[in-house]
């Protein structure tokens, strides 16, 4: 099991730079940011780009992981992401990871003028999304015509650090989307069910989970993929559970492991910050991320 963790992007780089070195000191696998315009309780504060201050963080560190959780088509098209992409996995040495899913009905997806997408419409751009980035980040020359994402002669040379590309942690939980995990991602990410979180019981989303898990082994079945393949992340904060798992190193550790028997490989838990959903006790915070991974082992 690997603990990994979300750093927001709300933190001018003077302060921001220290939270991402610390990360890397208390030994996180992998420091991810959320990729949005800007986002829920945050939309009035101070909320910065996702790849600017990735390429800071890599320029910052030199040992941790760092990526996305997630980039999505609401604001993105896949030729001018993939060059962003090659070119941080350059600056980081190869230690990008882009987590990836089809957006949702939030601020972003109106940002740029549309209407928001329909849940049809969401994942038929999915759909195209990560095939095409999937071409442009693993050939040197790329044209392909699409319903809604098209490439001419879209020029990627040296292409990733990383071979044959950098990793994608796809965000799925319908039908469609874990096809896409099963055949693109080498990671699959979830937050667990939605409709569990107000009302719902830890015991139902640990249900849930493991029925999304199987879900995902279906649809690398249907592909010809060995599910094993794939790691399973887990962003926490989003289930039942909200953030009692972080009270204490016991109760993180026994969040986890229950996690870990439905075959998660990876837990990222957020940054604290006060006054927030993620306001948590930043000692426990660093208790759990140098004492839990040992008892997880």
């Amino acid at each position: 099991m690997r603990l990994s963790t979300v750093i927001l992007p709300i933190h001018r780089w003077a302060e921001g730079q220290k939270i991402w070195q610390r990360a890397e000191d208390l030994g996180f696998h992998t420091a991810y940011t959320y990729d949005h315009l800007s986002w829920r309780s945050f939309r009035d504060r101070t909320w910065f780009g996702a790849l600017p201050t990735l390429t800071a963080a890599a320029t910052a560190t030199s040992r941790l992981r760092l990526g996305t959780l997630v980039t999505s088509p609401n604001f993105r098209h896949p030729v001018t992401l993939a060059k962003e992409l090659i070119s941080l996995d350059d600056i980081s040495g190869g230690r990008i990871t882009l987590g990836i899913g089809a957006g949702g009905s939030g601020f972003d997806a109106t940002a740029l003028g549309q209407e928001a997408w329909t849940p049809r419409e969401r994942a038929d751009r999915f759909g195209e999304f990560v095939p095409l980035l999937d071409r442009l980040l693993t050939e040197d020359a790329v044209t392909q015509q699409g319903t809604h994402y098209s490439a001419v002669e879209a020029r990627n040379i040296p292409g990733c650090v990383q071979r044959p590309r950098l990793p994608f942690a796809v965000a799925a939980t319908g039908p469609r989307g874990l096809r896409l995990a099963a055949r693109y991602g080498q990671a699959w990410v979830t937050t667990g069910d939605p409709k569990l979180y107000e009302t719902g019981t830890p015991e139902q989303s640990v249900e849930a989970l493991r029925e999304q898990s199987e879900k995902l082994a279906a649809a690398c079945e249907e592909v010809g993929r060995d599910a094993s393949e794939l790691d399973r992340i887990l962003l926490t904060g989003f289930t039942p559970d909200r953030n009692a798992p972080m009270g204490s190193v016991d109760a993180f550790v026994d969040f986890a492991g229950r996690h870990a028997e439905l075959g998660f490989t990876e837990i990222a838990v957020h940054a604290p910050i006060p006054d927030s959903d993620f306001a948590i006790d930043p000692a426990v915070y660093e208790r759990i991320a140098t004492e839990a991974p040992a008892q997880l082992a």
